[in-house]
């Protein structure tokens, strides 16, 4: 049994890093929309993405740290939530990604990792482990 949860923690880890990654991408790739406003783009949706630089970032050094991963982790998944949305209805994207780019298949995959991450916690090795002991 205890080979079976070196594995688990170990997949926990893999897991709160990758989605970590993707998390601290996707909002360092924001930062460029305080500074310049592209054209034609509504000033709600400007703010949508400048609260999103700042909120992907954090999320993603939480589940960097184990700090918090189930809150963390759960307030990403309503992010993916809206950004599957974004990407169906705004995008009309398939399942599939496409040659151009869009799909359901990349956002519903990290929404995924968001909830096996709030369901199962940070594992072994992180700050919420060692603050239980």
């Amino acid at each position: 049994m205890q080979s079976s949860t070196k594995f688990q923690d170990t997949a926990l880890l893999v897991l709160r890093l990758i989605i970590a990654a993707i998390f601290l991408y996707a909002g360092y790739a924001k930062w460029s929309f305080w500074s310049v406003t592209p054209e034609g783009m509504p000033v709600a949706m400007l703010y949508l993405i400048q609260f999103l630089s700042i909120v992907e970032p954090l999320g993603g050094l939480a589940l960097l740290a184990g700090f918090l991963t189930r809150w963390a982790a759960a307030g990403l998944a309503l992010i993916m939530v809206g950004a599957n949305f974004f990407v169906y209805f705004t995008m009309h994207a398939g399942f599939f990604t496409s040659q151009e780019g869009t799909g359901l298949d990349y956002t519903l995959l990290i929404l995924s990792g968001c909830i096996a991450l709030a369901a199962f916690g940070a594992g072994r090795w992180s700050m919420d482990a060692r603050w239980k002991r």
